[in-house]
């Protein structure tokens, strides 16, 4: 049983925890029971798992680990069972529908993002410029295991994205209506939107209609969006 936090697994895991590690070593954590279990079915296989002792249903290879050590390592306020260690996976960027984030800078918005491009048959999500981490622990956790089984892309420059490229902004004339078969939602940061220069460059530019209030969160309004452009683009 590992007993301190002096093992090697233990300091690694919490090194997991900054994005420079991460980006070193290309693996990343995840918390507890049911983000392991979405990370099986969509076929992950973890790096190495620490788990309370006794945990029901407990493989071979799994390492037991002392509650009060899990609970140095957690990210979560309630503690953990469970912490699944997993390589990251980058995929090219890819269509025929895609959903590209720049500038979005809460890890919470982005994993929400994934999770809804999960569940409305996104290709891929593109992770741009100056955009949160989907591997830091509170992405991760926002995604509710869809950074499992979800393409994840990164690019630079719209010349990377499946054309047409329609950017979301405030302060478009025409409203976002469905279906979009093919192309790229481009998606800007919570405060600033997408940038001039990128809307200058992009094929169109669709607003989201409100009754009320300023604007929608970013991950409120991809949400919003996808399902305006997927709801009748399948039966």
């Amino acid at each position: 049983m590992i007993s301190s936090i002096a093992n090697h697994h233990i300091k690694e895991i919490r090194k997991l925890g900054r994005a420079s590690a991460r980006a070193k070593s290309g693996c990343f954590a995840a918390e507890g029971e049911d983000l392991y279990a979405a990370a099986r079915a969509a076929g992950r296989v973890s790096l190495y798992v620490l788990c309370a002792p006794g945990l029901a249903g407990a493989a071979d290879d799994w390492l037991e680990t002392s509650p009060a050590v899990l609970g140095k390592v957690s990210q979560l306020g309630s503690g953990t069972r469970l912490i699944a260690v997993f390589e990251q996976r980058w995929d090219p960027v890819c269509g025929p529908l895609a959903v590209a984030l720049w500038g979005v800078h809460d890890p919470g918005n982005v994993g929400t993002i994934i999770r809804a491009a999960h569940s409305f048959g996104v290709s891929c999500v593109a992770i741009g410029p100056d955009t949160a981490d989907p591997h830091a622990p509170k992405a991760v956790r926002a995604s509710m295991g869809a950074i499992f089984a979800t393409a994840l892309a990164r690019f630079s420059t719209l010349e990377e994205l499946p054309r047409p490229i329609i950017a979301l902004s405030p302060n478009a004339d025409r409203r976002l209506l469905g279906p979009i078969h093919e192309g790229t939602l481009l998606l800007g940061g919570e405060r600033t939107g997408v940038p001039a220069e990128l809307l200058a460059a992009v094929d169109d530019t669709r607003a989201i209609r409100q009754k009320a209030g300023d604007s929608l969160n970013a991950a409120m309004a991809a949400t919003v969006a996808l399902y305006e452009a997927t709801r009748m683009a399948a039966p």
